[in-house]
């Protein structure tokens, strides 16, 4: 599709809101303030029981002191492996130090 470049910027800014506006993205029951309660409340009027998670005897937890979080492969569900962590990068405060040797 070919579009004039008057059209383009047409379709594009009707996605731009007016100053003053803030776009909304989750509203309604998974509104997050209230997202808890609002799933619970609906499984209730539709009798559904709410989710259990099944802990495997290999993934029981041992008393071998701090438990490592576990993340999981949301296609096949297997654990993921922590391979490397980032620390993060101090922001600049301020221009650098000048080259003493220039």
């Amino acid at each position: 599709m070919s579009l004039s470049s008057a059209e383009f910027m047409r379709r594009f800014l009707l996605h731009v809101l007016p100053g003053g506006f803030h776009r909304i993205r989750h509203y309604g029951l998974l509104a997050n303030a209230r997202r808890k309660s609002n799933l619970a409340t609906a499984r209730t009027l539709l009798h559904q029981p709410a989710p259990t998670v099944a802990i495997r005897s290999s993934e029981a937890p041992t008393g071998t002191g701090h438990a490592q979080p576990t993340f999981r492969c949301r296609h096949c569900g297997a654990p993921m492996l922590i391979l490397e962590t980032f620390a993060r990068v101090p922001h600049i405060r301020g221009p650098p130090a000048s080259d003493p040797r220039s």
